[in-house]
This record gives structure tokens, C-alpha cells and sequence, in this order.
């Protein structure tokens, strides 16, 4: 019988205000490396401003790590100056949001500094490559690259290798979520061998091709979020369509486990370790989510799936003006805390609502 999940549709009063206030949005027909610069301007302005409440709480490091191909990413720990330095502590290893094209370090500090300082793990925060100069899979290698070097500096950062959590926000979420997907299944050699994750955490998570969405996820629906949210706020599909074309994935299998991670089958996600799930009802992206926890979840993986009704995608970067901001902090800070505590499956698909 087909899914429906569009009772999770529909915008909230909170999120209409807010709508009815906002500033110009960027001009998309842009050059995208300018419009890249103007984006990432503005939120590394915004987030500048925020990291002045966290930054007399956290001591933050900055790193340089290697890829395959030769090339450096820049990286930043975060480390609660509540602890010493002196014991291991977990690791959120962590990947920005921002379609593949935005994205810096600096514009996710006040972020990974309040994780930090509310979970008391040592935040890694990656600097993955970009569209539109770094195409189809760069991002993925670099995710990959990352980890191996995180667990060779795990003593240098003073983390616990077997308690890595990997994490992040849209385009992020797809890495974290490929990353754990395929070293469950042993399908990246350059991470064979590692330690396990310990669990994952998938914000507004891309888990599906839009260009063979309607042969994986949407045989699942009986009417998509893709529909329904078509002219959505924030991320219409237009918008992902013009990410996509960035980053040049082409029409991948539907098998391909960096980017159609939805269609794994039972058998293939089935001991995966603890995963969050936090989504959005007004978003294109939301049912694959949803459908990711519902697979997930009824094969006995241990998963906590949280819903933030009303909203659009990247709701986050309205603050306070949002409850389901503070929604949307609890889900991350509490999900990693959570993953770590080993927590039992239940073996359903529970979606809870804030």
C-alpha cells in the first residue's frame, strides 16, 4: 500500500509571520561563485555575531587535512572548556548544509560551539569542497578522507575512537548518511578497518536523486513531498535542481550508495549503528527522509525521529523568531547524547512532533 505522509505537511502561523518579514532573497540566476560569495558573506556575518555568546566557553583548534587527491580541507575542533584536555572525549564529526555550493567553516561556529558546550563532545567540524570547481564525488572522498584522518589524530584532539558520531545538516546529512552506509557495508576501502560508528545524526537529510527519485522513494508514495512542497520556501525544486546541476551526479544507479542511500534495501541497512532524524514538514526532502527512519527503524537499528511540523527547510537561520529552532538544537544535542547511551531499538516507526 502506497505511503502517504502529508499530514506533516502545511505551514504553521509561527513560520507565515516569519515568511511575511523576509528579506530579499539571493538572485539564483547569479554566477554561481559570486553567488556562493554572497551567501556565505552573509551567513558567516550572522554566525560572527552569534559566536560572541559561545566563544568565552569553548577553546577551538584549527586543522589541515589531507585528501586522496592532494588537495587540504580546513577543519576546527571545538572543545568545551568545561574539560581539561586531559580525557577522551566522544566526537561529533560534522558537515554543513548548503546544496554542495555554501558553506564555510566560519559560517558553522556558533553551532558547533554550542553543541559542544551542551553535549560536552569534541565537535569536528569539516570543510568539505564545493560545487561549482569540485563536481560528483569530491565531497564524498572528502567526507571519507576526513575520517581516516580523525581517527589517526584521535589522540591529538583527545577524542575516543569508539565513539565517533557522524552528523549533519541537507547536503551534509547526505555525507554522514553515506559514510555510515557504506562502512556498514564495507563498500569504501579507505575506511575498511576503522573503528565503528557509534551512531549518526541526519538533519532536513538529502537521501535520494531527484533524478531517479520517482523510480526509488516515489514508487513508495502515494503523492510525494516533491509535489506537495514544490514551491516551498527556502528550497523550492528549482532550487535543488540548480544544486544538482552543480554538482554533475548525473543519472546515478539507483543502487548508488553515496547519494540514493533511501533505497538500500532491509538487509543492507539492518545493523546500522543508532541514528537521529530531524525533519521538516515543509520541505521537498521530507519524505525520503521519513522513509529512511520507517527502513531503518523497522529492522531493529535503534532510531529517534523527530519531526518539526510547519517549517521549510534550513528553518534553522531564523533563530529565536522559531520555536522549532530550539526544536531543531534539542534534536542534535540531545540525539548525540542519545546515540552514545547505546539505546535499544523498538522496532517502530514512531515520529514524534515537538
Amino acid at each position: 500500500m502506497a505511503l502517504d505522509f502529508s499530514q506533516y505537511g502545511g505551514p504553521s502561523e509561527e513560520w507565515l509571520a516569519v515568511e511575511r518579514a523576509l528579506p530579499p532573497q539571493p538572485d539564483f540566476s547569479m554566477d554561481p561563485i559570486a553567488l556562493r560569495a554572497a551567501v556565505n558573506g552573509e551567513r558567516e556575518s550572522r554566525a560572527a555575531e552569534a559566536m560572541k555568546l559561545f566563544a568565552p566557553h569553548v577553546q577551538t583548534k584549527d586543522y589541515a587535512i589531507p585528501t586522496r587527491d592532494g588537495a587540504t580541507l580546513q577543519a576546527r575542533t571545538y572543545r568545551s572548556l568545561k574539560h581539561d584536555g586531559s580525557g577522551k572525549l566522544p566526537v561529533y564529526m560534522y558537515f554543513h548544509g548548503g546544496g554542495f555550493l555554501f558553506g564555510s567553516l566560519e559560517s558553522e561556529d556558533p553551532l558547533c560551539a554550542q553543541t559542544a558546550i551542551n553535549t560536552g563532545v569534541v565537535v569536528l567540524n569539516v570543510n568539505y569542497r564545493h560545487t561549482p570547481e569540485h563536481t560528483f564525488p569530491t565531497a564524498w572522498y572528502d567526507s571519507q578522507d576526513a575520517f581516516v584522518w580523525l581517527h589517526k589524530n584521535i589522540e591529538a584532539i583527545g577524542g575516543d575512537a569508539s565513539k565517533v558520531v557522524v552528523g549533519g545538516i541537507s547536503a551534509g546529512a547526505q555525507l554522514a548518511a553515506s559514510l555510515a552506509l557504506e562502512q556498514h557495508l564495507g563498500k569504501a576501502d579507505v575506511i575498511k578497518g576503522l573503528p565503528t560508528l557509534a551512531g549518526q545524526i541526519l538533519i532536513i537529510p538529502c537521501l535520494a536523486s531527484p533524478a531517479t527519485y520517482d523510480q526509488g522513494p516515489g514508487k513508495q508514495l502515494k503523492s510525494s513531498s516533491y509535489v506537495e512542497n514544490e514551491h516551498a520556501p527556502l528550497l523550492p525544486k528549482e532550487r535543488i535542481e540548480l544544486f544538482m546541476s552543480l554538482l554533475k551526479t548525473g543519472t546515478p544507479d539507483l543502487k548508488d550508495t553515496k547519494v540514493n542511500i533511501v533505497n538500500a534495501t532491509p538487509d543492507e541497512v539492518r545493523g546500522l549503528p543508532p541514528t537521529v532524524f530531524g525533519i521538516a514538514g515543509l520541505d521537498p526532502l521530507r519524505d525520503e527522509g521519513l522513509l529512511y527512519a520507517k527502513l531503518l527503524s523497522e529492522v531493529n537499528v535503534p532510531t529517534e525521529i523527530r519531526l518539526f511540523k510547519g517549517v521549510p527547510h534550513g528553518h534553522r537561520r531564523f533563530g529565536t523568531a522559531l520555536k522549532a529552532s530550539e526544536h531543531w538544537d534539542q534534536c542534535v544535542d540531545e540525539g548525540i547524547l542519545w546515540v552514545l547511551s547505546k539505546p535499544k531499538a523498538t522496532g517502530r516507526f514512531d515520529v514524534k512532533l515537538p
